[in-house]
């Protein structure tokens, strides 16, 4: 169904069909569940806890004895602040924290290249998604660390981190 022919849909709806509709979908589908929630009551600092403890524990992990180190799970959650609309200003502390985390994460191991791609691929992310936001004089401090500490670590792709930084200029 189109949007169009959705909205014509909609408003042939009386009021009381369309609440009716409404709450069928509220009690159905648990995405629709939460983002009502979260659109009445945001508890984002709540939600940002709790995110920031589920990528900590990907690296640093408290029950298991090896980390997973999956970038897909910080991904999904920023994915998760931006689709229900969570401040910006949130949004881009969990990046910066998620490549924080991780580099933290890498002083100790050993890794394969394909985590430092991963790791580029959020930082370049995390670049765009603050300038657009216009959100750089309150993070440019911690994006530079980071960046700094690729070079003085000599991750690979240094290059592409570089590149990334160039938007900000």
């Amino acid at each position: 169904m189109s949007k169009r022919a959705l909205t014509k849909y909609l408003s042939e709806l009386k009021k009381k069909e369309l609440e009716m509709q409404v709450m069928d979908l509220y009690t159905r589908f648990p995405i629709v569940k939460e983002y009502y929630d979260f659109v009445f009551n945001p508890k984002e600092e709540k939600l940002l806890q709790e995110a920031k403890i589920k990528i900590s524990n990907e690296y640093f992990p408290q029950k298991r004895k090896r980390a997973k180190a999956r970038r897909s799970i910080a991904h999904k959650f920023i994915k998760h602040f931006i689709t229900l609309g969570v401040d910006p200003h949130i949004t881009a502390d969990l990046m910066l924290y998620n490549l924080e985390v991780a580099q933290t994460y890498s002083m100790q191991n050993n890794l394969a290249t394909a985590f430092y791609k991963s790791m580029e691929k959020s930082f370049s992310e995390m670049v765009q998604y603050i300038s657009v936001n216009g959100l750089l004089s309150e993070y440019k401090e911690r994006i530079v660390k980071c960046y700094l500490f690729t070079t003085e670590n000599d991750w690979p792709f240094q290059e592409d981190f570089s590149k990334s930084l160039d938007i900000l200029d």
